[in-house]
């Protein structure tokens, strides 16, 4: 545990660049209040997509079992919309905390690829992402350019090897998450001196359980986490306005 300075103000972004000096390597954890600063809607607000529409119906396995248009559509119409986002100063200020040598990884529940495309080059999506579609039975991948096109003109893309409809690249409800990302995100946080969760209000597990994997993590994030007693340091405000206050004073 690093004592407090009484020289820096408590839960303030110069705390946290103090906290990211002393504290290397540092893997940052991000989830959708990253996102939704680059217009993304977040999932379970007041306000989220499930909200909208029930998660079990439009994005879950069984769903796509059983009919797998209708997950088709719903996933057709987030793809484009999260394609025509832009990273906002967020992703851009991780992806130059990770070349000042401060991140040494980014592992991510977002699926929208706005860090990759921000800079980072270090990135674990534990939930999947929407760069392709997988056939479950061949285990063909198809890029997220050719499953639009066929999209245009069919409710549902096939496999170009075996004919099964594709399944959406994201981890969908009563999936297990990708065994390979899993394994790589808990080894880096086992690793890091310090979890940097940002954006993520620490609910849906077992990613939920990454910070407790390392020695010490601190939290952004506008509003309660699960983990907030458990933190060295909490800064309750907006991902990009902490973060380019963080990248100011390092």
């Amino acid at each position: 545990f690093i004592a407090p300075n009484p020289t820096i103000p408590p839960m303030s972004a110069a705390a946290l660049a103090a906290l990211l000096r002393e504290r290397q390597p540092c893997v940052v954890l991000t989830g959708a209040g990253v996102s939704t600063e680059s217009g993304i809607p977040d999932f379970r607000s007041p306000t989220g997509i499930w909200a909208e529409v029930d998660p079990f119906e439009v994005a879950s396995i069984q769903a796509f079992r059983r009919d797998p248009e209708r997950v088709w559509r719903f996933y057709r119409e987030r793809i484009h919309l999260l394609r025509d986002a832009e990273p906002n100063s967020a992703h851009r200020a991780l992806a130059e905390l990770e070349r000042r040598g401060v991140v040494a990884a980014v592992v991510t529940q977002n699926i929208d690829t706005l860090h990759s495309r921000a800079g980072s080059r270090e990135v674990v999506e534990v939930h999947g992402s929407i760069r392709s579609a997988r056939c479950l039975r061949c285990l063909w991948s198809e890029p997220a350019d050719a499953v639009l096109a066929q999209l245009e003109t069919a409710p549902a893309p096939l496999c170009p090897h075996c004919g099964e409809v594709l399944k959406p690249g994201v981890v969908l409800f009563g999936e297990l998450l990708p065994a390979a990302e899993m394994e790589r995100a808990t080894q880096l946080a086992r690793s890091a001196r310090l979890v940097l969760v940002v954006g993520s209000s620490l609910e849906v597990w077992p990613v939920a359980g990454l910070p407790l994997e390392a020695c010490a993590f601190a939290i952004v994030n506008r509003g309660p986490t699960a983990l907030d007693d458990h933190a060295l340091l909490k800064v309750d405000a907006g991902a990009s306005e902490t973060l380019s206050k963080v990248l100011d004073a390092l």
